[in-house]
């Protein structure tokens, strides 16, 4: 098992942390995020808290779960060495950027998870040598090695598709919500169906979204109603320049 710090300790770094300490991993984490430090040292897992130095200094492997804004000041004089190595989970931010601000490392991989990493099945894309995120979480979670970071980038513009669907799913519950007056009801309705209908994938192989949608919008149904309802308000065909601005939007910011 590693030693793993964490630098930052978010929404993001809190489920990564619990999951590395679950599976026997010696963590520790940063006092950034007061709050959600205290909590991981409270969670009966044995995860340590300490100032930044010090993360650095134990461990074997440093996640950098850091805001873009703040990362190069955080991570400025702290004690890196090149036998490390670092994970960065920052959109955005090029790992030529992150080699020099924590030489000497040199091992340097960035992966783009979300919170349920906790549970297993969340998707992984790496750029830079794959080993590192392999090693920690490969065990119940896919990672997808990418060929570079513009391939990344494009992964993490992909990712914001989540809270955009879930913005369709709030809208539809309040309307659903409206109609028959109990809004637990229609939260519980709607999220369990698609939550239903995404766990009967196989999350294996490619159009598999689209046989599945097919199989529901068939002639003459409901759900042909909604899909071409949808298309010829221009929902989907806006969805490519969107996810085109959002991942130049990173080359801009780099």
């Amino acid at each position: 098992m590693s030693r793993v710090g964490f630098l930052g300790a978010g929404h993001i770094a809190a489920p990564m942390a619990r999951a590395l300490a679950r599976a026997g991993h010696d963590v520790t984490v940063s006092r950034r995020g007061e709050a959600v430090s205290a909590a991981l040292a409270e969670s009966g897992l044995g995860i340590a808290v300490a100032e930044n130095a010090e993360v650095v200094e134990r461990s074997e492997i440093v996640l950098l779960c850091l805001r873009p804004a703040v990362w190069k000041d955080v991570v400025a004089g702290l004690p890196f060495r090149a036998d490390q190595k670092v994970v960065s989970v920052m959109a955005g931010v090029p790992m030529a950027e992150i080699v020099a601000a924590c030489a000497p490392v040199r091992d340097v991989s960035v992966t783009i998870p979300y919170g349920f990493i906790e549970n297993g099945g969340c998707p992984l894309p790496v750029a830079g040598d794959p080993g590192v995120v392999q090693a920690l979480f490969g065990a119940k979670n896919p990672v997808l090695p990418q060929e570079d970071e513009t391939a990344l980038n494009h992964h993490f513009a992909a990712s914001t598709m989540v809270a955009a669907a879930l913005g369709l799913l709030e809208e539809g519950t309040g309307w659903l919500a409206g109609k028959t007056g109990s809004p637990e009801a229609a939260e519980i309705y709607v999220s369990n169906l698609v939550t239903g209908v995404l766990n009967g994938l196989g999350r294996d192989r490619a159009g598999e979204l689209h046989d599945e949608k097919m199989a529901l919008a068939t002639p003459n149904t409901l759900n042909l109603q909604m899909v071409e309802g949808l298309a010829a308000q221009g929902a989907f065909d806006g969805l490519p320049a969107i996810l085109d601005g959002i991942s130049h939007s990173m080359e801009d910011d780099a």
